[in-house]
């Protein structure tokens, strides 16, 4: 049986010839790969992603990666395509074929198919002189010296040749767009990063009878029965003309109790925090999140432009709303 250290020197010679190979296709992005962006960019359809075995593989995450960067992609598998799949593309589509060999059967028969449409063919082969790269419209060269299967028979480097060929495609169109992290949300409305660039304070807010408040002339009696009440561990304070006059927080109760306040007898604006801190609506929740951060609080009143309160963001609001 080998050694442990045995088992680890072949996993990094495996790393370390992948890298060997990537680092080659540097001096493939060169006019071919700028005419390939260019064709994508002036497409006003979708990116078909085309693949077999392994390269299908492949093209399923590269046509993900598209998508998810403002360039509309989707995976066709070239077996379905000639039963009745070839019918979900259109004229206006652009389509890129990967091929180590460049001869794969399933991908040779719709070519006709292909052409017959006047589409825009685009390549990612191991093989400039192959079919398949003779056929293209533009072929990019994702050749490799060396798989990193000894036996030279898995598809290794030359899978990641084709994948990181596909990401420097998808980033650079990316780029073109200018392509905004708001953008990128806008395609992940589901994930952290989603609700962490989309969600706003007005979505998760308190507001109306929810919203703990009291009078600026109440007395802490009130403000304790207003804070015990609406659960969020503070309350606002609010003058006779509804502005906001302050804020009353679970520590300003430890400080009343600490110098004998009479509940009964002090109003609460000689004991509430003055000049709280507030969001405007329309604030993105991670920045109020952020904020509850550095300050060490765990509410925040939302004002609007005549400075009323018109709700209040707990921290455990935002925490269960995903943002993190």
């Amino acid at each position: 049986m080998p050694s442990l250290d045995n088992i680890c020197d072949l996993g990094r010679a495996v790393i370390e010839t992948e890298a060997d190979m990537i680092r080659t296709l540097t001096t493939r992005i060169d006019h071919r790969f700028a005419e390939a962006c260019q064709s994508i960019l002036r497409c006003s359809g979708r990116v078909i992603v085309m693949g077999m075995g392994k390269s299908g593989h492949i093209g399923k995450k590269i046509a993900a990666t598209f998508a998810s960067t403002g360039t509309p992609a989707f995976f066709i598998h070239p077996g379905e395509a000639k039963h009745g799949d070839f019918g979900m593309i259109t004229a206006q589509d652009i389509v890129l074929v990967l091929s180590n060999s460049g001869e794969t059967e399933e991908i040779l028969a719709i070519l006709p198919f292909i052409k017959h449409l006047g589409l825009t063919l685009l390549t990612l082969t191991g093989n400039p002189q192959s079919t398949l790269a003779k056929a293209a419209t533009i072929n990019i060269d994702v050749s490799v010296a060396k798989e990193a299967c000894p036996l030279g028979l898995a598809p290794t480097s030359s899978t990641t040749a084709a994948l990181v060929m596909g990401d420097a495609l998808a980033i650079s169109l990316l780029e073109k767009r200018g392509f905004t992290a708001n953008d990128f949300a806008m395609s992940h409305p589901g994930g952290a990063l989603g609700r962490r660039l989309l969600l706003r304070v007005d979505e998760i807010m308190h507001t109306g009878d929810a919203m703990p408040k009291v009078d600026y002339d109440a007395f802490l009696k009130t403000a304790l029965m207003e804070m015990t009440q609406k659960k969020l561990g503070m309350t606002t304070v609010i003058h006779k003309n509804s502005e906001l006059a302050g804020i009353f927080t679970d520590g300003d109760v430890r400080r009343a109790f600490d110098n004998n306040a009479d509940i009964h007898q002090t109003p609460i604006h000689r004991i509430m925090t003055t000049q709280p801190k507030v969001l405007r609506p329309g604030t993105l929740a991670a920045e109020a999140l952020h904020i509850m951060e550095t300050h060490k609080i765990t509410a925040l009143i939302i004002i609007n432009d005549h400075n009323h309160p018109v709700g209040v963001v707990h921290l455990h609001d935002i925490l269960r709303a995903g943002v993190m």
